[in-house]
């Protein structure tokens, strides 16, 4: 989970200021050296720490805060709007021609995930009603238009390739093809390089200089920490790039890139990839970060997932049948199966207030809901519609239907009706989600 470990810290740092009431100058300047730690150990650049806790040192000793009611909850807001304008206040859209199409460039290092966050851009923009066309530029990588072609078939792009040839006549054919098929985004996809190459950068400045791109963006892997920073840096030197995609951001990163991209190339954070599957992308919004570094979750994402993942005439269908006490196990692994479109239940969790941040990974059970699944699905039909039925015999058949125990089974069927009786309780109100805490999802 990303900003695991600076979320815990930052957590402690608050805590202890919480519980002396009123603060002194020497309190907050304690706690601004727990916080400088911290933002060191999640690897952001020195010169931004230094920077970030300079300028909150300055506000949080403020007579303002230090004379207020809670003047805790005051350096907490002040971290908090720091943090956001170490970001980059807002999201940055991408921007679009006026006469389509709106071309965009991918750059990047070989490894950082530049082909699959191609195709997982494309998605995203399919979702948004565009007919967005993949491009295949590296003709150098063995395999890679191959890549290309596989992620996309995955995202329903459409994708340009004239083999080996020449890069630069690839991309400028590409947009000739885009006007003439009706495409209104296209999305090429260039070499990696294992370093800031002088040929290959010569070659990607060619490409630029073809097709005019509306958009450069660079993807960097957010798990190398401060080297994305210096890579994004050299590009950004190189090509004067946009934007930056984040990858691995659900990963076991400490997070530094996301915290110095901005202040030390001026080129904010655009999108960030979540996750292995080819929707794991989200733009990237630095107050809702933010708020997930600090531990107060990131309510409007979950929302927005929940839109896009959750049919309305499905949970209206779903609504009566718990309200005609009918909610049975083939709605539970319908609801499952959506759940699990909305990503990892750890990216989940850090998105609720109040839990994230708390949790930690390891407590996480990222089984439970394929293991759930498995379960409902190696029961009979009869068997998911009425449970009740389910005798010993059953249940060692599910079990070993399943590659689960005995316990399992009976465990699940437990807390189903757990969760039945307090849907009833609810008189048919159940809200989105609600139905899941029994299940400990």
């Amino acid at each position: 989970m990303a900003f695991e470990g600076l979320s815990q810290k930052l957590s402690k740092v608050f805590s202890g200021l919480k519980s002396r009431g009123k603060l002194s100058e020497k309190d907050v300047k304690a706690s601004m050296r727990e916080v400088k730690l911290a933002l060191l150990e999640a690897d952001v650049s020195y010169k931004v720490v230094k920077d970030f806790v300079s300028s909150v040192s300055e506000k949080a000793v403020g007579e303002t805060v230090m004379q207020s009611l809670n003047p805790a909850q005051q350096v907490i807001d002040i971290v908090h709007q720091e943090l956001i304008a170490l970001m980059g206040e807002s999201n940055q859209k991408i921007k679009f021609a006026a006469k389509p199409p709106t071309v965009i460039l991918m750059c990047g290092l070989q490894g950082s995930g530049k082909t699959t966050h191609c195709a997982k851009l494309a998605k995203h923009f399919k979702s948004q009603n565009h007919r967005p066309l993949l491009v295949a530029c590296d003709v150098y990588r063995p395999a890679a238009i191959e890549q290309l072609k596989i992620v996309g078939e995955r995202a329903g792009a459409s994708v340009f390739e004239q083999g080996q040839g020449n890069p630069v006549k690839i991309a400028k054919n590409s947009i000739s093809h885009a006007k003439d098929n009706g495409f209104d985004i296209v999305i090429i996809d260039t070499a990696g390089r294992l370093h800031v190459d002088e040929v290959l950068m010569d070659e990607i400045k060619q490409i630029e200089k073809a097709v005019s791109p509306d958009e450069i963006l660079l993807v960097v892997d957010s798990m190398t920490g401060q080297d994305a920073v210096n890579v994004a840096e050299s590009f950004n030197k190189a090509l004067e790039i946009s934007g930056v995609i984040l990858t691995k951001l659900d990963g076991d990163t400490r997070g530094g890139a996301a915290l110095s991209v901005l202040a030390v190339t001026g080129k904010p954070v655009k999108f960030a990839g979540i996750g292995e599957k080819i929707d794991d992308i989200e733009p990237f919004y630095p107050d809702r970060m933010a708020s997930r570094i600090l531990g107060m979750g990131d309510v409007l994402t979950l929302i927005e997932k929940a839109k896009m993942t959750f049919d309305e005439q499905e949970q209206l269908k779903l609504a009566k049948k718990v309200k005609d006490k009918k909610f049975d196990l083939n709605d539970l692994y319908s609801q499952l199966c959506q759940m699990e479109k909305m990503g990892s239940m750890s990216s989940i969790i850090n998105m609720i207030p109040g839990i994230s941040g708390k949790v930690k990974e390891e407590d996480i059970d990222e089984k439970k809901v394929p293991r759930t699944k498995a379960i409902i699905s190696s029961m009979t039909m009869r068997e998911r519609e009425k449970p009740s039925i389910l005798d010993a015999k059953r249940k060692r058949r599910i079990a070993a239907g399943s590659g689960t125990r005995v316990e399992d089974v009976n465990a699940l069927l437990k807390q189903f009706d757990m969760m039945n009786k307090m849907m009833k309780k609810l008189g048919g109100k159940k809200k989105r989600f609600g139905g899941f805490s029994g299940l400990g999802f």
